[in-house]
């Protein structure tokens, strides 16, 4: 049984660390397509985003009439 033992000093080391790190750098953005999302995939429902509308634009009608009908003491 042969057993070899490699010494690196610290250049060695961070040389082989910097050529495993710019290995991955060239690979940035070859992402297969199986795991790309498609389709539809809301984050926020139709439900929810019509909900919301409703609200904002609601109590910004509510602020106008408020303010019309105290004749700007609002």
């Amino acid at each position: 049984m042969l057993v070899t033992v490699v010494i690196m000093n610290t250049s060695g080391h961070l040389a082989a660390r910097k050529i495993d790190r710019f290995e991955n750098f060239t690979k940035r953005g070859a992402v297969p397509e199986t795991t790309m999302k498609k389709g539809k995939d809301y984050t926020v429902g139709p439900v929810l985003l019509g909900f919301f509308i409703f609200v904002v634009i609601g109590s910004s009608l509510f602020q106008i009439i408020r303010t019309a009908t105290s004749e700007g003491k609002a």
